[in-house]
């Protein structure tokens, strides 16, 4: 067990890298449609049974009650089964008989031979040999057949010569009143609960716990396609993401080589980062395969640098931002036949009234009235385009609809970067103006602003949580901000940072932050103690940005010197 810099136990971890492989099929949609009657009612089954098993009765009743598992009449009848338990437990048995009165069953007569045969056996066990007669003869002879094996009405009808339960063959094991209602309720309900989930299920029984094992294979799984295994079995602490063991990237893995000109940005492309997309200077996208690094395809149609790039959660579609005043969006689901799909330039979103500040009136490399678009993302339903640049706007673009929805005017210079909290309610902000500003979406106004750093913002990005933000400035720092006070928590420092756009920063994980810098290094801080815990040498050339893969458990960064470049934890490597 090896130490981190702080001091603390880090977990030994060995490369995972050529048995990945194996795991051929990946968690797609084309395991099962959710949509299929079948599998809702399975879901919602799966559900109830741990609401059912955690003693949540009424959320359980809820939820078959909004599902409407059956027709309408049983929604009354899931509450009904919950009422008949109770009554059963409380021995409330006039109860008991109104409600299978009133409600619809399936199996009713051998429900009520089972009740009466329970009234009975306790009118024994109270010596109330009369009342006991009287439910035998009204009540239970009619029901004779649905008796539960061969002679079980007729040691029914001798226990009232007897002078205890026990004295029947067929009732020896009677363990006292409270113990048999029990296992009648029990036995009661699951019957019912069959007819609730439908008559296709009535043949396949639900093993326990079967909601906490199915989570369990999923954990297995996430950690068996995991790069890194542990030497010890990990502790999953929480269920909200994916299982990704903290690695600190140790040694170059690939060198991504083909742009004529510096790389401004990369992107992992698809859930699994099987693609890396890299924008460059020479005015191309290139994807490339993350394991052999070669080069599946260039997207050309650019005039001028491109600034930034981001790419959706399926990896079907790459949104694009160059320097000639243009996002591009294209489909590149088919990585041999990449098309561009749209193009959205700064002159037609002024036709549509998005207006800018007064005096931007900047052109950039590319011409054109709104000059470089700098930053473009994505919002968390990806429904929308966030995306900002040298004219001080940042315009907020409806995917569906083709038009831009809001735009967002304040800043006093150029907006580096512009990105969504997790929730979408708001829109963040980094300027050359030295701010960092905070956006109503709805509203399009400014909620609060921030000047902390004492030079330009490069770049801004948000933890998983959405507790966190981390912004990159020109002040040779990056800094830690606690989203809901807006408190100022770190900063970290080592790089440099000073002159150059854009150097960028983000997270690792929960525990860690990674950044360029204009030595050509790649920089990695712990997020709790600032101190740097990892310097990347490899790059020959500025770092402007670099993107964590947990799938995969690598580092890529994009570099001045033409190339991008994948950082892995080889075990070997004791640098």
């Amino acid at each position: 067990m090896e130490n981190t810099a702080d001091g603390k136990p880090n977990p030994k971890f060995h490369s995972h890298h050529n048995e990945a492989a194996r795991l051929c099929t990946q968690a797609s949609a084309e395991l099962f449609d959710e949509s299929n009657p079948r599998i809702h009612r399975d879901i919602i089954r799966i559900i109830a049974q741990y609401l059912d098993t955690q003693g949540y009765t009424s959320t359980k009743v809820t939820l078959y009650d909004e599902a409407n598992v059956k027709q309408q009449r049983e929604n009354n009848y899931i509450s009904d089964v919950v009422r008949l338990r109770a009554a059963i437990l409380d021995g409330e048995w006039d109860e008991v008989d109104r409600i299978c009165a009133s409600t619809y069953l399936k199996d009713k007569k051998h429900i009520l031979y089972n009740v009466y045969k329970q009234q009975y056996l306790e009118l024994i066990d109270d010596n109330e040999s009369q009342k006991a007669f009287t439910t035998l003869t009204k009540h239970l002879k009619p029901l004779e057949q649905q008796q539960s094996f061969q002679g079980e009405f007729r040691d029914l009808c001798y226990l009232l010569t007897t002078k205890a339960i026990q004295d029947a063959p067929a009732f020896r094991n009677w363990d006292g009143i409270a113990s048999s209602r029990e296992k009648l309720a029990d036995y009661l309900q699951n019957i019912l609960e069959f007819e609730i989930v439908g008559r296709e299920n009535e043949h396949q029984t639900l093993k326990p716990n079967r909601l906490v094992a199915l989570f369990r294979q999923a954990v297995a799984y996430q950690i068996e396609s995991c790069q890194y295994h542990s030497e010890s079995i990990p502790l999953v602490s929480s269920l909200l993401s994916d299982y990704a063991p903290v690695v600190v990237p140790n040694a170059e893995q690939q060198s991504f080589v083909g742009h004529l000109g510096n790389v401004k940005c990369t992107e992992y492309v698809g859930p699994y980062g099987n693609y890396i997309a890299s924008g460059s200077s020479d005015n191309t996208i290139r994807i490339w395969d993350t394991e052999s690094s070669e080069c599946l395809a260039t997207l050309r149609g650019h005039t001028s640098r491109i600034w930034d790039i981001c790419v959706d959660r399926l990896g079907t579609t790459l949104i694009s931002a160059s320097g000639d005043c243009t996002v591009k969006i294209w489909d590149i689901h088919d990585l041999h036949k990449p098309q561009c799909t749209a193009t959205i330039s700064t002159d037609s979103l002024m036709t549509q009234g998005s207006q800018r500040t007064q005096g931007s009136q900047g052109t950039g490399s590319g011409g054109g009235g709104g000059g470089d678009i700098y930053s473009v993302s994505l919002n968390p339903l990806e429904s929308h385009i966030i995306m900002a640049g040298y004219d001080r706007t940042i315009r907020l673009y409806d995917r569906v609809t083709g038009r831009v929805v809001q735009t967002f005017h304040g800043h006093d210079l150029s907006v580096a970067q512009a990105v969504a909290n997790p929730l979408g309610n708001l829109i963040i902000s980094g300027s050359k103006d030295q701010t960092i500003r905070f956006w109503d979406t709805i509203s399009g106004t400014c909620v609060k602003s921030l000047r902390s750093h004492l030079g330009e913002v490069t770049s801004v990005a948000t933890s998983d949580s959405g507790m966190l933000l981390l912004s990159s400035s020109k002040d040779n720092s990056n800094r830690l901000w606690d989203l809901r006070s807006l408190k100022r928590l770190r900063r970290y420092k080592g790089h440099q940072n000073t002159s150059k756009n854009f150097i960028r920063s983000d997270f690792i994980g929960d525990s860690l932050v990674v950044g360029g810098s204009e030595d050509g290094m790649v920089y990695i801080w712990d997020r709790e103690s600032t101190k740097v815990i990892q310097r990347l040498d490899g790059h020959k050339g500025i770092v402007y940005e670099t993107k964590w893969n947990p799938k995969r458990g690598i580092l890529c960064s994009a570099s001045d010197d033409w190339t991008i470049k994948t950082w892995w934890f080889d075990p070997n490597n004791n640098v």
